[in-house]
């Protein structure tokens, strides 16, 4: 079949969406409360339809009565709309579809040719990554795709290197670049666009964003839930594979890219992989000093008792996989030459957290009260969650008149919540959907990114191996194995929570 789309109307969004796992958690949790939304906002265009495929046999009634379930749980009282939520649910329908077999294919391009107009089909393949492949090659070969067809796949794409290339060359045979958007939900975050705009609009941090002025730089993504069911994909992957490679690699390279050429997609993801390129490798004597991994034992989380992750359900109790990573590593260009980078991230953490702290150097002649000179350094800290918002720890003289110039520590605050009280903080998916509508790659992550980041993670993972080291153990509900305390300690540094 052939439906084109006007030339150079790169901004239209009149696109029809056919969802695969339309079922799943994935679905029903983020993405139709996303399209609702943007539905709600008026950002859906109105001739925009929802095609919803999974394996179970379920009517059309069924699946709105369970799109309508999700939109109640996941989104807030308040912005829940009668006449947009009937809208919403009108512009759903739904197939079975056996995703591995070809001969079910037939009734997802007729559906397309009943469309009003001719617009582009953007598939949305919230499905594991293994039937990728499967599922492009089936669309192609019924007859549902054409030249503006796009398709958008959840990261991480494969174990490694060479299984991620085994994918990505499946979707390559059907899908050029220019029409792959792989998402990583982290760059649709407010904060993180914010970032963008806080480095390259404002000279007061474009002028101090480097090595002269930079002292190290700390990333920390903790989650407080372990598991959660996922045991089987889990214990393939470790926290490395998921978090890692998925998403702190692409925050380290939106904090130490060079400015872009402009903000066109591939001037900034050029950037982002001249910092993968520059990422330093690990030697065998750093890994002992500059790497720990972990796994969470029994302990509790908010005065609650909970297993350990040999104690989940379904575990495998001779499991070395590391549910907990921390590191400091590096960017080996000019800007950052001699700055550590120290990553964090683990499950069973205290708090649910994603933040990244910006430790500026201290003055070089400092006047002020020697036992205070631990104080002297300001910090930038952008949170991603739980909530949106960027600080910038200054000081000030402690008020009162026996002070003397003693002094204290205080932010600068953004808080877009506090900041916006009108204004909706938008969720990550929101921004993502409605790029992929627009046709702009800008927020998604390229092919050669995705192997720059598991070249680098794979010659971890081969050296872990080579040192046949066991994770330390960490109660649950501690910020991990005291051994990442050390790890940061041995610089005369401290974790920011620490502080």
């Amino acid at each position: 079949m052939t439906r084109h789309t006007r030339s150079g109307d790169a901004e239209r969004t009149d696109v029809d969406l056919a969802l695969f796992g339309a079922l799943g958690d994935l679905s029903q949790r983020k993405l139709f409360p996303a399209l609702y939304q943007l539905d709600r906002e008026g950002l859906l265009h109105e001739d925009t339809r929802l095609l919803g495929l999974a394996r179970q046999e379920i009517s059309l009634e069924e699946f709105r009565d369970k799109v309508e379930a999700s939109l109640n749980k996941y989104v807030k009282a308040k912005e829940l709309d009668e006449q947009a939520m009937t809208r919403f649910l009108d512009r759903l329908s739904f197939i079975t579809v056996d995703f591995k077999v070809a001969e079910g294919y037939g009734a997802i391009r007729e559906w397309c040719q009943t469309a009003t107009q001719e617009r582009p089909l953007v598939v949305y393949l919230a499905v594991g990554a293994n039937i990728y492949g499967d599922i492009c090659r089936h669309l192609q070969a019924s007859g549902s795709l054409d030249e503006d067809s796009r398709v958008v796949v959840e990261k991480p794409i494969g174990y490694d290197l060479e299984s991620s290339n085994v994918i990505n060359d499946a979707i390559g045979e059907v899908f050029p670049e220019s029409r792959v958007y792989r998402i990583d939900h982290y760059l649709g975050k407010e904060t993180v666009q914010n970032l963008i705009a806080l480095r390259f609009a404002n000279p007061l941090f474009g002028t101090q964003w480097n090595q002269n002025h930079i002292s190290h730089v700390e990333i920390t993504v903790a989650e407080k839930v372990g598991i959660e069911g996922r045991w089987g994909y889990f214990d393939e992957a470790g926290q490395l594979r998921d978090m890692v490679q998925n998403h702190l690699l692409q925050l380290v390279c939106l904090i130490a890219m060079d400015p872009p050429a402009n903000l066109d997609a591939d001037a900034i993801r050029d950037e982002k992989v001249k910092v993968l390129k520059a990422l330093k490798p690990f030697t065998d004597d750093m890994l002992g000093r500059d790497v720990v991994r972990g796994q969470y034992t029994a302990g509790t989380s908010d005065g609650v008792s909970v297993p350990g992750y040999l104690d989940e359900e379904g575990a495998n109790i001779s499991s070395h996989t590391e549910t907990f990573v921390a590191m400091k590593t590096g960017v080996s260009n000019w800007r950052w030459a001699g700055v550590p980078f120290y990553l964090r991230t683990g499950k069973r953490m205290p708090e649910k957290l994603s933040q990244i702290v910006i430790h500026f150097r201290q003055q070089p002649h400092y006047i002020f009260d020697p036992d205070q000179r631990a104080l002297a350094a300001n910090k930038l800290i952008i949170r991603l969650q739980p909530e949106e918002g960027i600080s910038l720890e200054v000081l000030t003289k402690d008020s009162g008149l026996d002070k003397g110039m003693r002094l204290r520590r205080g932010p600068l605050a953004l808080d877009f919540n506090s900041a916006f009280p009108k204004a909706r903080i938008p969720d990550a998916y929101e921004r993502l959907l409605l790029e992929v509508m627009k046709g702009q790659q800008y927020l998604f992550v390229r092919r050669d990114e995705v192997e720059h980041a598991w070249r680098w993670c794979d010659n971890l993972i081969s050296a872990w191996k080579e040192r046949n080291e066991l994770p330390r153990r960490y109660p649950a509900g501690s910020w991990g194995p005291v051994a990442s305390i050390a790890m940061i300690t041995q610089d005369g540094r401290s974790w920011y929570e620490d502080y």
